[in-house]
């Protein structure tokens, strides 16, 4: 007989917990009943769910974490990233108040890898990240996260490989089903329904004595609620602080010997409060057929379909900053960021905003596993699976637009965030007036967009397993091939600044009855120095279809995209990659300690290949003091196509230690890698359609990048104390190669003139100068677009009536800074892991802990103005839960924690060379209320964010202030009733 490892029974130790009390275990494997003879006792709850996820942990070869279902369609949490986080070193970005994509030992979504029994799933977008939040639970039987790497594994996950496993009827053969329905409440929800609904069911039989089996899940949840943010969207660096002088320019940097200030200035380019009412419903549908003709062939033919709508109503009111001359006063802190400043003039612009997104995702696959005979086993896999979004799925715009209008007759506004967590503007208008005045709102512009994208997989796999039937050191040996072609592509529309593009006396357009004033004792009011404590503590809201309306029909605008300019850019990126693995399993002893080895390698071959069509730049128009437009020649478009590839070897080797029957050492050292990012590999180049000074960048993708490849060591000790108890120590190293870094160059473009720069801007800043008396006068952008048009350099603009400044043939070219992706040096990522679970006895108490702590030379230097290429959201993270299970009722509270973390590189109107975004630490706790009324029937409660926590980011410094984000807590009330 082959020798094997010989543990307790999984099925003994979970029946034995389940008593909740210690089962004398027979002696040798032979004496065990048998299986017919054995009555299987179905282990559910909390405990059953964490003592399955034990075993699984404790039985594998390499690192791997498992979550399990808690009974058949009831998953610890309604969302499976929020289930994800309570894993060891997983953590959890959110969108929209829920879990969406995860972070995996420092390393983010488009570096982790998710799986759909077994087989890779496109992304959302151009990303390779899945997001979680759009796949219902009810139909997922377990979670299994793989963090070392296997050969036989398809590769992708560089801080992990993340395997959803759906319910399959043959694995629990007979008749179950499952209905539940909740109203969920967010206490956020203003404009849409406080009490949504969410309902689902789950049907499993099998028939023709269990040879074919049928599992269906249907799913389906809505939800309002409304996102109340505060925004800074960048920082500027090193822009001139106008002529402040005196008490009017403190100055905290120090000083170098000659008494002159050392480091950068910071300022911010706008401030905005806005409120998104956002409608989201959600739908999915899981179909699995099985037929096993015979004991040993087994077919599966299985289908899974979401949709996701998000619908957002938006208003928002801010005000816009210009750096320069109209700086009249400021306060700079040590590391050169301002506090408080105040410039004059300029406007309160308020902004309406809609759109409506649609994710649908499909994927039908056919599995066929044939045991050929006693010690050979084949499986053959194939699914076809795309994920597509849709930007413009508003049924009666089918567009997103944005409009902003405001009044232009600011005296002076003032940014202040020396105190509390958001940032305040206080403004001051003519005539000392108190507020702004309805009549005086002006139409700047609005812009419409479309767009949509798909990505797609197409894969073939093949695994194969040879069984030793003899009693030897090698166990078995896996061989096995693979084909993926994975395809992305989106194209998208914008029609520009449509309207007056500017502030022209146009306030007509809009009636006083059309607004209306708001207070803002509600908004931010989780925050400090939010609510009723903002200084300017007021707003107008409008209907935005009013507005489009009005301003189409007094401009004569068209607001469809495609019709106005049409598509701008379209592009795609193909991948194929073929590859093959082997893999072997051996085992012996040493010292009588039990050693199973797991050694693999994988082989890998990819071709990248991306045609790109895109608008065609033509000339520079400044259409207003603050704005700038790009002219594109009419019907042109440019098709470039480009091309890479690269192969690969992975070894892996896992090593499994029993030291003793309770302590299990492990090491793992092996290479895995992580694409590049989708949208990195289109090789569009795009510049932007509002080159306003300081904003003149541009992007373009990298075809020919190659992926980040990991070499990793992991070393971990496990120590089983208890039924359903364990405690566990893992460290960890990732030396990743080909970081990808953007690298900024300057560029120019032929036919691409720069009015600021020409001629008749220097002869207006010498008349501007002239005029003030003072050489050393700075004037503004906005004073040399008006000096230009007085010395009659202006155009008129026969659509609008108003001035503009066209490029000129002397203008010199405009110079862009252009980002592009690279790959660059080697960093290293090290990191401890601890997790302990405790079950309490017979008294129905148990708790679970866990932290991760990573460091590296992969942090971003906020002191360092060159290009960087950092690990986005590395950080350290914990999770605890405890709970009670008895007698029916069941009660967990969990709590998941984030310190401070990379979010990425680049800020939407920050500098341009690229500074880093920031979030936050972040904390929230959850809980769950469950009661069993019979065998049957359960009720529940959850609540989600109950200490409604808020979200918050920031710039190089904490005094950067970025973001400020307020969900509110939610909770759900429920039934759910299983067979």
């Amino acid at each position: 007989m082959k020798q094997q490892t010989f543990n307790k029974s999984r099925l003994a130790a979970s029946i034995a917990l389940l008593m909740g009390s210690t089962m004398i275990l027979p002696a040798v494997a032979q004496e065990t009943a048998p299986a017919e003879d054995m009555e299987v006792i179905q282990v559910k709850g909390i405990r059953g769910s964490l003592a399955r996820s034990m075993d699984m942990k404790r039985e594998a070869s390499g690192v791997v974490d498992a979550i399990s279902a808690e009974d058949m369609g009831k998953f610890p949490d309604t969302n499976l990233a929020e289930s994800l986080q309570r894993i060891t070193g997983v953590t959890v970005s959110r969108s929209n108040g829920e879990g969406s994509q995860i972070t995996v030992r420092g390393f983010g979504p488009d570096k982790n890898l998710i799986t759909l029994n077994g087989r890779q799933m496109p992304g959302t977008g151009n990303t390779r990240s899945y997001s979680l939040e759009n796949l219902a639970s009810e139909g997922v039987s377990a979670l299994e996260v793989y963090k070392t790497a296997r050969a036989e594994n398809p590769s992708g996950g560089l801080g992990a490989t993340v395997n959803i496993v759906t319910t399959r009827p043959l694995d629990a053969p007979g008749l179950k089903y499952s209905v539940s329905g909740k109203g969920i409440y967010d206490t956020s929800t203003v404009a849409g329904d406080e009490i949504t609904p969410e309902v689902a069911a789950l049907y499993s039989n099998t028939f023709a004595d269990d040879k074919f089996g049928v599992a269906i899940t249907l799913s389906m949840q809505q939800r309002d609620f409304q996102q109340q943010s505060a925004n800074v969207p960048g920082w500027q660096a090193d822009q001139g602080l106008g002529n402040a002088t005196g008490d009017n320019a403190i100055d905290l940097r120090a000083t170098d010997a000659e008494g002159e200030k050392v480091g950068h200035t910071y300022l911010p380019r706008q401030i905005s409060y806005n409120i998104n009412d956002v409608e989201r419903s959600r739908l999915n549908g899981q179909l699995t057929l099985q037929y096993a003709p015979t004991d040993d062939m087994k077919m599966t033919l299985d289908y899974v379909r979401s949709e996701a709508e998000t619908s957002t109503k938006g208003q928002g009111f801010g005000v816009w900053f210009n750096f320069g001359g109209n700086i009249s006063s400021y306060q700079l802190d040590e590391n050169g960021t301002a506090i408080n400043f105040t410039e004059t003039a300029n406007d309160f612009a308020h902004s309406a905003n809609q759109d409506t997104t649609l994710v649908k995702a499909e994927s039908i696959g056919f599995n066929f596993d044939w045991q050929v005979t006693d010690t050979i086993h084949m499986e053959f896999d194939y699914h076809d699976s795309t994920n597509a979004i849709d930007n413009g799925a508003d049924k009666g715009s089918r567009h997103a637009g944005n409009v902003i209008i405001a009044p232009n007759n600011i005296v002076t506004k003032t940014y202040d965030y020396s105190s509390g967590e958001v940032p305040q503007f206080l403004i001051t208008w003519p005539d000392n007036a108190k507020e702004a005045n309805p009549g005086d709102f002006d139409p700047l512009f609005a812009q419409i967009s479309r767009g949509a994208g798909e990505s797609s997989i197409k894969q073939f796999q093949f695994h194969s397993e040879w069984v030793n039937p003899s009693d030897s050191f090698l166990v078995n040996a896996k061989f096995g091939l693979a084909h993926t072609k994975q395809q992305t592509g989106g194209w998208g529309a914008d029609n520009g600044n449509q309207g007056p593009n500017g502030y022209n006396g146009n306030m007509a357009v809009f009636p006083d009855s059309m607004f209306t004033r708001n207070d803002t004792g509600n908004f931010l009011d989780a925050l400090d120095g939010g609510g009723s404590d903002l200084v300017t503590n007021y707003y107008y809201t409008f209907d935005y279809a009013e507005i489009i309306a009005r301003m189409a029909d007094y401009f004569g605008i068209d607001i469809d995209p495609l019709a106005t300019g049409g598509i701008d850019s379209s592009g795609s990126v193909t991948e194929e990659t073929s590859s093959a693995y082997l893999q072997t399993a051996m085992y012996f002893e040493v010292a009588d300690m039990p050693i199973d080895v797991n050694v693999g390698l994988r082989y890998e071959q990819t071709d990248v290949s991306s045609p790109v069509y895109r608008k065609v730049e033509d000339s520079i128009v400044w259409s207003n003091p603050t704005e700038w437009q790009v002219l594109y020649k009419s019907g042109e478009n440019l098709l470039v196509e480009f091309e890479g590839d690269y192969d690969l070897l992975l070894p892996n080797i896992d090593i499994k230690m029993e030291v003793t029957d309770d302590v299990v050492a492990r090491f793992s050292a092996g290479k895995s890698i992580a694409r590049p990012p989708l949208g990195n590999l289109i090789g569009a180049l795009s510049l932007s359609g509002s080159p306003k000074p300081g904003s003149r960048n541009g992007s373009s993708g990298n075809t020919g990048l190659l992926p980040f490849e990991s070499t990793n060591l992991d070393l971990s000790f496990e120590y089983y104390y208890e039924e359903g108890s364990y405690a566990a120590l893992g460290l960890f190293r990732k030396s990743v190669k080909n970081f990808i870094t953007n690298t900024n160059t300057k560029e120019s473009f032929e036919g691409l003139r720069d009015p600021l720069n020409g001629p008749r801007a220097a002869q207006a800043i010498q008349d501007l100068k002239t005029a003030a008396g003072d050489p050393s006068f700075v004037p503004s952008d906005g004073d040399v677009f008006t000096q230009i048009i007085a010395n009659g350099g202006g155009t008129l603009d026969a659509v609008t009536g108003n001035y503009i400044v066209l490029q000129n043939g002397d203008d010199p070219l405009m110079e862009w800074t252009i980002s592009k992706p690279t790959n660059g040096d080697t960093r290293t990522v090290n990191g401890v892991e601890l997790s302990v679970q405790h079950m309490f006895g017979e008294s129905g108490f148990g708790a679970s802990f866990n932290a991760t702590f990573v460091t590296g030379d992969v942090e971003y230097d906020v002191e360092s103005f060159a290009q960087q290429s950092p690990l986005a959201g590395l950080g350290d993270s914990a999770n605890a839960q405890v709970f009670y299970e008895k007698d029916g009722l069941s009660v967990k509270v969990t709590y998941a924690w984030r310190d401070d973390y990379l979010i990425g590189v680049g800020q939407a109107q920050g500098s341009a060379e690229a500074p880093p975004q920031f979030g936050k630490e972040y904390a929230q706790t959850d809980m769950s209320i469950n009661y069993d009324v019979n065998d049957n029937l359960t009720v529940f409660f959850e609540g989600l964010n109950i200490t409604n926590e808020t979200e918050q980011g920031y710039g190089r410094y904490v005094e950067q202030f970025l973001f400020a984000r307020q969900y509110g807590p939610r909770y759900t009330l429920g039934a759910r009733y299983t067979f």
